[in-house]
């Protein structure tokens, strides 16, 4: 199955918006660890504060990804500034 690299920017003064979704993101993020989502985390500005998320989904196609990421709290929440995806082979590294 396709894998696809989905990174999400929050806007601009939103981390306390992140902060207030964030259990519920957690919980949203550890039910689908097992299926589609095969790695994620947040992304970082230069002084550590969290900016964004990364994901690599595995999936279907990109209609599934963007099924998969409006199911994200955050998403629902309004976190997102900007949000790409993009088709991704793992050729370095482990395997997903």
């Amino acid at each position: 199955m396709p894998l696809y690299i989905l990174t999400c920017h929050d806007k601009t003064g939103a981390l306390d918006l992140r902060m207030a979704t964030r259990e519920a993101h957690l919980a949203w993020a550890a039910e689908h660890k097992t299926g589609a989502l095969k790695l994620g985390g947040p992304l970082l500005s230069e002084d550590d504060a969290m900016a964004g998320s990364f994901f690599i989904v595995e999936a279907d196609s990109k209609a599934e990804v963007k099924a998969f990421n409006a199911s994200d709290p955050y998403t629902k929440a309004g976190l997102w500034d900007r949000v790409e995806i993009s088709r991704f082979r793992a050729v370095i590294g482990p395997q997903l």
